[in-house]
């Protein structure tokens, strides 16, 4: 193994797949990380010049950092550790769900906190190292919708400067990367995206391969340690009081 490598978490399905086929493209070794979606794994890996399959419940975060640790130990340049996998689950402001809670902040806050603290102090690689981890658009356009979830990238995110200024190296480069409306989430209809993921300022989809092509610029290094990267079409620059899908079907304006 020659080129450097990549871990996506979630990286066997939606945006994921995609990040992972970018990597690939540009010659990485990727590194794909799934929970449940062992058959799309390896399918996808078997369509990849240079890729693995790793499997870990990120609900276990011991699990989580003991992945880390024994792929640092192993990995001769791990350039890059992408946090995209992430839970997507309904509450609400007026009474978060115990449970959803609880699974949020772990899967989408403590556990990619931990890896990347693990990743930081464990992995080696050639010309400075990257964690990336995604947000969401919401940490500066919030609505009361999907209450545990927003809470739990509203943690993620401040882990970002954080470990940027206590964990990284002088050539180490940490980012969250905030996209917003990018593939049918939740209950929502393909026919559905056409209208709630337009509702942003240019009006446009954004798509996966736009995600795919930030991940891969903030993997270059190019921008200071602890920024934050929105991929929305703008969506972040307005107020919005709900979720876009209950947005699209009360029929309100964006």
């Amino acid at each position: 193994m020659t080129s450097s490598t990549v871990l996506v978490t979630g990286g066997s399905a939606r945006i994921g797949a995609a990040i992972v086929q970018a990597f690939a493209d540009h010659g990485w070794h990727v590194v794909i990380h799934y929970g449940e979606s062992h058959d799309e794994a390896e399918t996808l890996a078997s369509t990849l010049p240079s890729a693995e399959t790793v499997h870990c419940d990120l609900a276990d975060g011991d699990a989580a950092v003991t992945m880390v640790e024994a792929l640092a130990a192993r990995l001769p340049d791990w350039r890059c550790l992408v946090n995209c996998a992430a839970i997507f689950e309904p509450d609400a402001a007026t009474q978060l769900d115990p449970a959803t809670n609880l699974r949020s902040m772990q899967i989408n806050a403590r556990t990619p906190a931990r890896m990347a603290q693990a990743y930081l102090a464990r992995a080696r690689a050639a010309a400075g190292r990257r964690v990336i981890q995604f947000t969401d658009q919401k940490l500066a356009n919030p609505n009361p919708d999907f209450f545990s979830y927003t809470m739990s990238k509203h943690a993620a995110a401040s882990t970002v400067p954080m470990l940027a200024m206590g964990a990284a190296r002088r050539d180490d480069r940490v980012y969250a990367l905030a996209p917003g409306a990018i593939l049918a989430s939740h209950d929502q209809s393909e026919a559905e995206t056409e209208v709630s993921h337009r509702m942003n300022l240019l009006g446009r989809k954004t798509g996966p391969d736009e995600v795919a092509e930030a991940t891969l610029f903030l993997a270059q290094g190019h921008l200071a340690s602890g920024q934050t990267l929105y991929v929305d079409s703008g969506q972040h620059l307005l107020a919005q009081p709900r979720d876009v899908i209950y947005l699209a079907r009360e029929g309100q304006p964006r």
